[in-house]
């Protein structure tokens, strides 16, 4: 090897990269179908065509951005019987169902009525096309369900037996399925993508203001996506908080990682900024609050926090990936409950399009999601290490046995190149429909979905008076 790299640095390396690009995918998607029902309900509710204006561009991207993961996620269930073989033999018995429903509940939902979605305007009624949005809303939660409680059941591992063999074998599918970890995970992760399209349709709304562009949808989607972050982005920092409790209760290593505390101590303090040595087994230039870390995980201000020292070298997770990531998911949650009172502030005054200030931040922060749930990611999984199914199973034993570390990396290389061939391809046309922006019909016929089965002598598509509103 050319490099100081062996085959299960590789394989860990080829799967966080793999799954790093396809989570930003269905980060997005999850939120993007739920805010697409929204706005084909409002549709259907006041029978304004703007409503139908803004799905039928948005519904465009949903479309590249679902496809691009699916593409990107194929690649990862292959690697669980090349790279990590002796990981599915111990525990497939387990987890291996649970994302076979995955396949069979969600993918086959989505499946089944994306295609109404996208091209039955004139094939079915306006109550069966909602409906068919509906469900596909559906089935992307479904599957963040499965894949979460598969995941977090490699966090918190229960209901199962282990063979004299070491193959582990399922007892209790509801413990398998409701692990300790997995509702603040599911939850959080679900919140975590609304937040990720709110922030992309604030992001994009904003942009059109400063530009001065579609005047009419622009407070809309602005409108309905601040909203949106006002409730969520709380409700998101109280699941985090929760989230973590749970996980110092049963992953205190990693908690003791995220706080970068080394030292066993009553009235931890909340480092702001420190540079962690983990060979030195210390911090360098440490800020932060006296007892505030104490404080959010035991609810005391003197409450005793574990320290890493207190964990076995070998059993301490890497701490200097885990304790920025940390810091940079929760400072963009942050700004993104700034982002939202502020907005419905100016929102119910009146003046948010005069606030250019605003709207640059708005647009400035419509990556925040994505980079915040990679953090999230980064955290959860780094800071399991050096578990892949904790207290379990270590990842060094669940690598496979006889894949050489060349072909794991000429994999990873041939993964990156086309990897980078669909994210720029699919990237490029998103920022084209973006900057194309909503068709404008006030001089020309809108496709409409037809008229539910009922008899009616109206026209397929929209009187020309309504279009004049748009």
């Amino acid at each position: 090897m050319p490099f100081d790299l062996d085959a299960l640095m590789l394989a860990r390396i080829q799967f966080a990269f793999t799954v790093s690009f396809h989570i930003i995918f269905p980060a997005f998607t999850i939120g993007l179908a739920g805010f697409l029902a929204l706005i084909e309900y409002k549709h259907l509710k006041t029978g304004d065509q703007l409503y139908m204006n803004i799905y039928k561009f948005w519904v465009k991207i949903f479309a590249v951005a679902f496809g691009m993961g699916v593409v990107s996620g194929i690649v990862m269930s292959y690697q669980f019987g090349t790279n990590w073989s002796r990981f599915s033999d111990t525990v497939g018995s387990v987890i291996g169902p649970l994302i076979g429903y995955e396949v069979l509940t969600a993918f086959f939902l989505e499946a089944s009525f994306l295609g109404i979605m996208l091209f039955g305007w004139n094939r079915v009624g306006r109550k069966m096309h909602f409906f068919a949005t509906c469900m596909v809303a559906l089935g992307t939660t479904f599957s963040a369900f499965w894949i979460l409680s598969a995941n977090s059941w490699m966090q918190t591992p229960a209901g199962f037996s282990v063979a004299e063999n070491g193959t582990l074998y399922p007892e209790d599918w509801m413990e398998i399925i409701f692990n300790p970890s997995f509702p603040y995970r599911f939850f959080h992760m679900v919140v975590a993508a609304y937040l990720t399209t709110a922030c992309v349709v604030c992001a994009v709304s904003s942009y059109y203001a400063l530009k001065q562009r579609h005047p009419n949808k622009t407070p809309v989607m602005l409108g309905i996506a601040l909203t949106v972050v006002a409730i969520l982005a709380p409700i998101q920092a109280f699941i985090g908080h929760e989230h973590g409790v749970n996980t110092y209760e049963y992953q205190p290593a990693k908690v003791a990682a995220m706080e970068g505390n080394w030292d066993t101590r009553d009235g931890a303090p909340m480092l702001l900024f420190a540079l962690p040595d983990q060979d030195g087994e210390l911090n360098h230039y440490e800020i932060g609050i006296p007892n505030l870390a104490s404080f959010v995980v035991t609810g005391k201000m003197d409450g005793t926090l574990t320290g890493l020292k207190d964990f076995p070298k070998d059993e301490r997770p890497p701490v200097l990936p885990v304790f920025y990531s940390f810091r940079v998911m929760v400072g963009l949650g942050l700004l993104m409950i700034f982002m939202g009172i502020t907005g419905v502030i100016l929102k119910y005054r009146g003046t948010i399009m005069n606030h250019r200030w605003f709207l640059r931040f708005c647009t400035f922060m419509g990556p925040a999601g994505f980079i915040a749930v990679l953090a999230g990611w980064f955290v959860t999984e780094i800071g399991r290490q050096p578990w892949v199914a904790y207290g379990v199973m270590r990842t060094a034993d669940g690598v496979s046995p006889s894949v050489p570390a060349e072909s794991v990396l000429y994999s990873l290389l041939a993964f990156g190149v086309v990897y980078t061939i669909v994210f720029v391809s699919g990237t490029f046309y998103i920022i084209k429909l973006i900057y194309n922006g909503p068709e404008d019909l006030k001089n020309r016929r809108q496709e409409a979905l037809p008229k539910d089965r009922v008899a009616s002598s109206r026209p397929l598509a929209y009187p020309d008076e309504n279009l004049d509103d748009v």
